[in-house]
Formats: structure tokens, C-alpha cells, sequence
């Protein structure tokens, strides 16, 4: 065939006498074989299909947003200052605090605010 030109429709439809039809076995047996085979096929590409769109949607999630407090401990595992998360005074061993855990750190439980970051100012804990 020429660039350009297209099979007929039912080319590979089976359609007695229709080009491609040759290629299937003429027994109902084989036949059977063959129809099994393509169903199985069939639903592996379902399930890469669905795993593919699956992938997507989670990748299209919105990422996580970022904490805006830290409490940094010390080598005893105990608080040892609240900071803003991008301080750089925040040491290595520290976890996230939302605004309510940062302002009981600091007014409650007495875990002194950073002199670097100052995120008692943010926070608006003023000082007795």
C-alpha cells in the first residue's frame, strides 16, 4: 500500500473472506485457546492502564506544606528552643509543630524561643 493510503475497515475483523482472516485457526478448540489468551492480555493492559493513571493521580496531589515551627532538642532528647522552620540555628535533631504546639511550647511548657529567628514575636507570646 502507498503512503497515504488505509487497510479497509474490516481488516483484521475476521469477516469470512476479509484480509487477515487466514490467520485464525479454523478449529473451535484452538480458537477457544486463542480467545483465553487475549482476554488475559486484555486485562494486563487494563491494569497497566490503571496503574499508570493511578501513578498520575497521585503524583498530581498537592505536596504537603511544609511546617512553619520547629522544637529542637538537645542530645538528651529534650526541647531545647522552638524556631521558625527555615532558622538555621534549628540544630539537626528537631520535629514540626503547628502554630498551637508552638505557642504552648513556649507560654506552657516553658521551652525557650530562639534569639536567632524570634518566633515568639510571630507567634505574639509577650513576655510577663
Amino acid at each position: 500500500m502507498g503512503q497515504g493510503s488505509q487497510r479497509p475497515a474490516d481488516t483484521f475483523t475476521g469477516a469470512p473472506g476479509a484480509p487477515g482472516a487466514d490467520d485464525l485457526p479454523p478449529d473451535l478448540e484452538r480458537l477457544r485457546v486463542l480467545e483465553r489468551w487475549a482476554a488475559l492480555f486484555l486485562e494486563r493492559v487494563r491494569r497497566r492502564i490503571h496503574d499508570i493513571e493511578t501513578a498520575g493521580a497521585r503524583s498530581a496531589r498537592p505536596a504537603p506544606v511544609p511546617p512553619e515551627w520547629l522544637v529542637a532538642y538537645d542530645k538528651g532528647r529534650r526541647p531545647s528552643a522552638v524556631h521558625h522552620a527555615d532558622c538555621p540555628m534549628r540544630g539537626k535533631q528537631h520535629r514540626p509543630l503547628t502554630r498551637e504546639q508552638a505557642r504552648s511550647a513556649i507560654a506552657v511548657e516553658q521551652v525557650p524561643a530562639c534569639p536567632f529567628c524570634r518566633p515568639d514575636a510571630d507567634l505574639e507570646i509577650l513576655d510577663p
